[in-house]
């Protein structure tokens, strides 16, 4: 496929360096129980925010650069159709985002026939404040949940969340505070997700020895949870710095296994 991977057999983990959109070509249609995807969330466009009490640029790299609506519209649709292909008939998909993205993936998966189960909010609890003083704090993402068809029978673990949450259903309101400091202990990456986040949302909708797709996977969390939770994993990024964090966070969670 590629020969910048990496494979940990113990916990049945792959990482993939290169395009999401041409790796997910090498798998056969219906491969994967689950798909987490924080795909670019186009909002480097040169402002700034507040980080640590200080102000900072937003911009992220060159992969988060904003092209037109179209192109924008065009990126979504594309991948979230490849998902679709190699989703497994009953399997779910799962997809963060804010409103630069957010409202384009919804849509194309709802004309690429996906079926929106939750528009899950994330309420990050303490958000960095807003600079310009015009508009409210940004304090959410949103995260969508759909399944592969309208009459798929998708898993959903509800015994599980509902013991969660002290015995009562849980809401699609999470209070989830953003990645701890040792999450970051070999560097950070800018859109990276709280290893809580993603071992709620994995617990929810897989069971062990299912295997989930991350196509962007940054520096590794879902793979670092996979590996906790007995899931096996395939995750690609196109740049290698963040893949060798991922792998480092992912052998120093199998060797915790061991």
């Amino acid at each position: 496929m590629t020969d910048n991977c990496f494979e940990d057999e113990v916990a049945d983990i792959q990482l993939y360096q290169g395009d999401a959109l041409a790796l997910l070509s090498h798998y056969p249609s219906a491969s994967f129980d689950m798909i987490f995807a924080d795909p670019p969330y186009f909002l480097s466009n040169g402002g700034v925010t507040c980080q640590s009490g200080k102000m900072v640029s937003v911009d992220k790299g060159q992969w988060d650069k904003a092209p037109s609506l179209e192109e924008i519209h065009s990126f979504n649709t594309t991948w979230l159709k490849g998902c679709h292909r190699v989703l497994k008939p009953n399997g779910t998909i799962w997809v963060s985002g804010t409103a630069h993205n957010i409202y384009s993936v919804g849509f194309a998966m709802q004309t690429l026939g996906y079926k929106i189960l939750n528009d899950v909010a994330w309420f990050k609890i303490n958000p960095p404040p807003n600079l310009a003083c015009r508009y409210f704090t940004h304090a959410t993402e949103t995260i969508l949940w759909a399944r592969k068809h309208e009459k798929s029978k998708h898993l959903f673990n509800y015994e599980e969340m509902k013991k969660d949450n002290g015995g009562k259903q849980m809401q699609s309101l999470w209070s989830i505070t953003p990645p701890k400091i040792w999450e970051k202990r070999y560097g950070k990456h800018p859109t990276q997700k709280p290893e809580a986040l993603l071992d709620r949302i994995i617990r929810a909708s897989s069971n062990p020895n299912d295997l989930v797709l991350d196509p962007f996977c940054g520096s590794g969390t879902t793979g670092v949870v996979c590996a906790r939770l007995h899931r096996r994993f395939v995750g690609f990024d196109i740049d290698e710095g963040y893949l060798d964090l991922a792998m480092q966070r992912i052998n120093d969670e199998v060797l915790e296994l061991q």
